[in-house]
């Protein structure tokens, strides 16, 4: 068994990173909308506001890795040129997406979508964590800055489930390969 760097990294960024942080994000509505929501009866514990604001900060980071990585390192080697001449474009997966009209609209919609809207994910998360450190419990008090992070961390969630769909997707037609092979188990010989 074995993968090659690029596609180790492409991995790690994905359904490393990225999958964390949905389920991280998921966990966020949970709690913000449970514990500030109008309805709710319980005290907010000072702990429980100072975990709250570290798990949000924590998902920043979280979002800013995940969208650096894809920008800086994964989309380079996806719009790798090849050299003229060349017919096998398994190694180019944006020019290997838009030679065939039945996979174009994988690279026109999907990753579009990657590289300007899968940035509203850090940006979005960054500000809801903002707003909740600077007010924290009085989010009970404060009706539209509550819906405002709420929204915000909402926004944060399904840019990044479409990113991370439209993600797997372009790695199932077009995937990034190339660098160093990895094995990671050897198999026995016939």
């Amino acid at each position: 068994m074995e993968i090659t760097e690029r596609s180790l990294l492409t991995l790690i960024h994905g359904m490393g990173f990225g999958a964390l942080y949905l389920l991280a994000c998921s966990g966020a509505i949970v709690e913000l909308y449970r514990r500030y929501s109008p309805g709710s009866i319980r005290h907010i514990e000072a702990q429980d506001e100072k975990f709250l604001g570290v798990y949000l900060v924590v998902m920043s980071v979280l979002a800013w890795i995940t969208v650096l990585t894809g920008t800086y390192l994964i989309y380079p080697w996806y719009r790798a040129v090849p050299p003229p001449g060349t017919t096998d474009l398994a190694g180019f997966p944006q020019r290997l997406l838009l030679a065939s009209p039945a996979t174009l609209a994988w690279h026109s919609i999907g990753m579009e979508w990657k590289e300007h809207v899968a940035w509203l994910v850090p940006i979005s998360i960054t500000m809801a964590a903002a707003v909740f450190i600077r007010h924290g419990r009085n989010l009970t008090r404060h009706p539209q800055l509550r819906n405002a992070v709420l929204c915000f961390v909402l926004v944060s969630f399904v840019a990044a489930g479409i990113a991370g769909f439209f993600g797997a997707m372009l790695s199932k037609y077009a995937p990034v390969q190339g660098g160093q092979t990895i094995q990671l188990i050897h198999g026995e010989k016939r």
